[in-house]
């Protein structure tokens, strides 16, 4: 009882604490608390206290002040009265954090003391796990079937009779505060939206969305709230990565080699403490909202089909959860990084037992055996890490902010280039390091701009080529759905998406091995080998099984929609068109993204000089790319400053003519109707057409071109017909119809094979404009005062 009221009064503390002295005060009393208490005897602390603290240092109990109140809030309180948000003004804090939250310390030392005794169990929040996993608890799938369906879930799914949950999360202390630890940033960018949501709903909400393409209407200057800059985050992800995740996959496999290595003290502790975390990060920040959570094959094995789209939706990923993803996707693919071509061997042994500090970092010497290969890791983040840089690019909403893109954009940027990260990348990340940096502001974005002491310039390597062929489409096909991204967003940011554009195509001609390498396997997936010895003789034709398997896996239900722009059309699963010549092809759509950059930035103001240089380094890159030079058009970049300069001669997207260019020689993926909506159009009304003009063009066959319709004229057979009298003016306005009714039908035949000959369609989108609309109000306005006034005149004249 003297251990329960202790930690009663301990959470009280914790709880209690707001200002930094009162946080340090806190963190002291955890530390004497179990420094005080034997492992088997801390129950009541973790039963009690450890929630309190856990909510306290995350500040999951934060509830933010509505918008209006926001300008009265108490000048000395902090924003946000989390733990870990208060330590990135204060290095004494971080520091104190530090100390008691990193691995080596006293209560994750306390933490893994109290699990090997099994005194406590948690049940996780049904609510705050992954949205995928929580309608998989809520389903009527008994816990058995979902335990097997991914190695997060198994042994954990419990059934709970009690609280009428179907099914729920049960956890011992280390995965309990492992999953809110990865909870946090989650929590962190969903609060963001929504108060970023909050701010754009006023009164005024429908009337800002009205006039936002609108220059003169929309205001320039719109408050938003700094999110504050914390690396103790980031420290701290490190260092339990470092402490319990080999950079190599452990091969659980203890009786591999001979009766000599055999352990009856075998423990897979370690095993299963690093696939764990590494799960729990992947779920939490990558699959999430996920409509398709697991691969297909194991759906088909287990003879499930989740249907989640209809639930989620498509809904982005979580923002702000590019730094996060950074620093784990780099430390997961560091080992190849670190050991280059060689191969290291190390075996499990025995799980360490706590010895006087309770030092967890001696686990890591369990760790004696695991093969080096592409097959480490990095199979386990392919297909989450690839659906979530695709969704982020295909559900932006338009008029969001490119800063979240642009996140995950580098994200994606890092992991195309693995042999240019380095273990000093992560120096300022190390224990001896920790307490020099932690507080500081350095962004983990610009690192690999600051390497120091490194004499050698890590470039491509024929020792990376299978780690390239095992992740081709993030080289290929994710790069045709960036630039359908580019397109979507080039009004919005001209000069951040010049700037990404650069960036790809620089990754991609940097070593002409690479780029040998990447068109090689384009050249073999589109082609038949004439004989079987080809597969032999071709080392790339055994891998183009599996890049089709990706294409159907990795893009399930994931494609552009109609109102969007489709690069890929009906076949966006099924083909490759990075090197296609055709008008979906990167070479045509970045030539019109280079004419659309070019009228952009001659209409913009400022200094645009960054942005030509980055047009004419991209230009030089698609030289090298496809092997032909990209034309320049007659309209100088100089041509901007001439007053007199005409910009009907540029090209606008809603006129792409470019001087004596026509429809046919460029075209936005050749169907105009289908291009990204601008902010120059009513959006619902905009999709209500293409939907309704989509449904004119099949009913009238404008979809196809039948060539029986221009095999020659049409010959109609008229019989004979008796001559009958009529009687009365009724058969006569009948006679009359009909023939009306006969010259409006031949005169639609006539037209509809037209249309066909010359592949013309119907586009009502026009109708869509904000420009139409707006006349079309001011009309009904005007006619309903009009007959308001008449109505008030003829009133008042006979008085």
């Amino acid at each position: 009882m003297d251990s329960q009221n202790r930690a009663q009064d301990l959470a009280t503390t914790v709880l209690a604490a707001v200002a930094p002295p009162e946080i340090a005060a806190a963190c002291s009393a955890v530390d004497s608390f179990l420094r005080r208490h034997a492992s088997d005897q801390s129950r009541a602390f973790f039963s009690v206290a450890l929630p309190a603290l856990i909510c306290r240092i995350f500040g999951f109990d934060d509830v933010p002040p509505p918008s209006s109140s926001a300008s009265s809030a108490a000048p000395g309180r902090p924003a946000s009265t989390a733990w870990i948000d208060q330590a990135a003004s204060d290095p004494a804090l971080a520091g104190r954090l530090l100390a008691l939250l990193a691995p080596d310390g006293i209560l994750i030392s306390s933490i893994s003391a109290v699990d090997r005794h099994a005194l406590v169990r948690y049940v996780f929040p049904i609510e705050r796990l992954p949205e995928w996993i929580r309608f998989a608890l809520q389903s009527d799938r008994p816990s058995s079937v979902l335990s097997d369906l991914c190695p997060l879930l198994k042994g954990r799914v419990k059934e709970d009779a009690v609280q009428g949950s179907p099914n729920q999360m049960q956890l011992n202390a280390f995965e309990y505060f492992m999953f809110w630890f990865a909870y946090y940033p989650v929590c962190r960018g969903n609060s963001e939206s929504s108060d970023a949501i909050v701010v754009r709903k006023s009164r005024k909400f429908r009337l800002e969305k009205w006039t936002s393409s609108l220059p003169v209407l929309c205001s320039s200057s719109r408050g938003s709230r700094q999110k504050p800059e914390c690396n103790l985050y980031l420290q701290l992800l490190y260092a339990y990565l470092h402490a319990f995740v080999p950079k190599n996959r452990l091969s659980y496999q203890p009786y591999r080699s001979s009766l000599l290595h055999y352990s009856l003290s075998y423990d897979d502790t370690a095993f299963l403490q690093a696939e764990f975390l590494v799960y729990t990060f992947v779920h939490f920040w990558m699959i999430d909202n996920d409509f398709s959570p697991l691969p297909m094959n194991v759906c088909r094995s287990f003879g499930l089909s989740f249907p989640y789209k209809a639930v989620l939706g498509e809904a982005p990923p979580t923002a702000g959860l590019g730094d996060v993803l950074k620093v784990l996707v780099k430390y997961l693919n560091c080992d190849s990084t670190v050991s280059g071509t060689e191969t290291r061997h190390m075996v499990y042994g025995e799980s360490p037992k706590s010895k006087g500090s309770l030092d967890v970092l001696n686990s890591r010497n369990v760790m004696l055996y695991c093969e080096n290969s592409v097959g480490s890791w990095n199979a386990v983040i392919q297909r989450p890490l690839y659906r979530f840089i695709l969704r982020s690019f295909l559900f932006c909403p338009i008029g969001a902010s490119i800063k979240n893109a642009s996140q995950v954009f580098y994200l994606w940027m890092s992991y195309l280039e693995p042999w240019n990260t380095s273990p000093e990348e992560f120096s300022k990340f190390d224990p001896a390091e920790m307490k020099k940096e932690v507080g500081g502001n350095e962004n983990i974005d610009k690192s690999s701009k600051g390497k120091q002491g490194r004499n050698i310039d890590l470039q491509y390597s024929p020792a990376w080529e299978s780690y390239v062929l095992s992740n081709y489409l993030f080289y290929s096909s994710l790069v045709m759905h960036f630039l359908g991204f580019a397109h979507k967003f080039l009004h919005t940011n001209v000069e951040s998406v010049i700037q990404m554009i650069h960036k790809v195509l620089k990754i991609l001609t940097s070593s002409k091995e690479l780029l040998d390498l990447i068109r090689k396997v384009d050249v073999v997936f589109h082609s038949k080998p004439a004989r079987p010895s080809a597969y032999s003789s071709n080392d790339a034709y055994k891998y183009i099984p599996s890049i089709c398997e990706q294409l159907q896996d990795w893009e399930d239900g994931l494609c552009e929609s109609d109102a969007d722009g489709s690069f890929l059309h009906e076949n966006w699963n099924h083909d490759l068109r990075l090197f296609s010549d055709g008008e979906d092809g990167a070479h045509n759509l970045l030539q019109l993204l280079v004419l659309r950059a070019e009228h952009e930035i001659q209409i913009s103001s400022g200094d645009v000089s960054n942005s030509i240089q980055a047009l004419d380094a991209i230009r030089s890159q698609m030289n090298i790319l496809f092997g032909s030079p990209l034309k320049k058009p007659h309209t100088s970049m100089s041509q901007a400053d001439d007053p007199h300069h005409g910009r009907g001669e540029i090209f606008t997207p809603k006129h792409p003519g470019i001087g004596q260019r026509t429809w046919a020689d460029v075209r936005y993926k050749g169907d105009w109707m289908r291009r990204p909506i601008s902010d120059t159009e009513v959006a619902w009304l905009a999709r209500l057409l293409i939907r309704f003009s989509n449904w004119l063009n099949e009913s009238f066959g404008l979809d196809h071109v039948d060539d029986s319709d221009s095999a020659g004229p049409t010959i109609v057979e008229f019989g004979r017909t008796e001559v009958c009298n009529v009687e009365g003016p009724k058969e006569a306005l009948n006679m009359v119809l009909a023939l009306l009714g006969s010259w409006l039908s031949l005169f639609r035949n006539a037209v509809v094979r037209f249309m066909r000959a010359h592949r013309i369609k119907i586009n009502l989108r026009v109708l869509a404009s904000k420009k139409f609309v707006m006349l079309l109000l001011l009309y009904a306005v005007f006619c309903a005062a009009k007959k308001v006034l008449s109505a008030a005149f003829a009133t008042v004249a006979p008085a």
